[in-house]
């Protein structure tokens, strides 16, 4: 499986993310920068955390209109998976690939630690290697992570199974009903703030954010015919 991670200028989780998939998870992955025209040879595309464009005006907001998120949405839109982590969760949202938008942290401070996560779906192409409700650490790092959305769109978020991960125990950030992650009603974009990619080694602290790039692997490779 190929994945491509975008970088736009700002991007600081780019390789992280990168090596996340070239050495812990072992398969095919390359930088595109913001202005490429063309995803088409990519399997699976992810964007990475960071301040792109200095997170001037909204966070995401300026990314949105980058040149590659044309093709983005072109890649949801024909089924491949999508991931955005942190600042790429927040360019999901003001690209309308993800419902709600995001606040400043409750306590109007950036925070940075390992948290733990609540697998709240395990069916998605993202979760399907994690048991069910099951507890994980992954670390956040993000200063406007508070989820929100009005009461329409988190009756349909629920009653579609939409919100994959929620903060387990303390909430750091405000996020309404603790959401951590979602994904669109498709199943194929998943966004969220916590940083699966720094918690792939034990290395760093833990391997639980693993589980989510070999759920993409393992379901990708189930519905691709891959030959040698």
């Amino acid at each position: 499986m190929k994945f491509a991670v975008i970088v736009f200028p700002g991007s600081n989780c780019d390789v992280d993310m990168f090596h996340a998939i070239k050495d812990a998870l072992g398969e095919e992955v390359e930088y595109v920068w913001h202005s490429a025209d063309n995803l088409d040879e990519y399997d699976g595309i992810l964007l990475p955390g960071g301040f792109s464009y200095g997170d001037y005006l909204r966070c995401g907001a300026i990314a949105r209109f980058s040149n590659v998120m044309a093709e983005v949405v072109k890649a949801a839109e024909a089924g491949k998976p999508v991931l955005g982590v942190c600042n790429g969760f927040q360019i999901l949202l003001e690209a309308g690939l993800l419902p709600g938008a995001m606040r400043r942290n409750d306590g109007l401070k950036f925070i940075c630690r390992n948290v733990e996560l609540q697998v709240a779906n395990n069916e998605t192409m993202f979760t399907t290697s994690y048991e069910a409700n099951e507890t994980i650490t992954v670390p956040i790092a993000h200063g406007e992570g508070n989820y929100y959305c009005d009461e329409a769109t988190l009756a349909e978020l629920k009653e579609n199974k939409q919100i994959v991960f929620t903060y387990a125990g303390t909430n750091p950030n405000g996020s309404l009903e603790d959401i951590a992650g979602i994904t669109n009603k498709q199943g194929n974009v998943l966004g969220m703030m916590p940083h699966p990619e720094r918690a792939v080694d034990e290395l760093l602290g833990s391997t639980d954010g693993l589980k989510i790039f070999q759920s993409i692997v393992k379901n990708w490779r189930e519905t691709h015919v891959v030959t040698a």
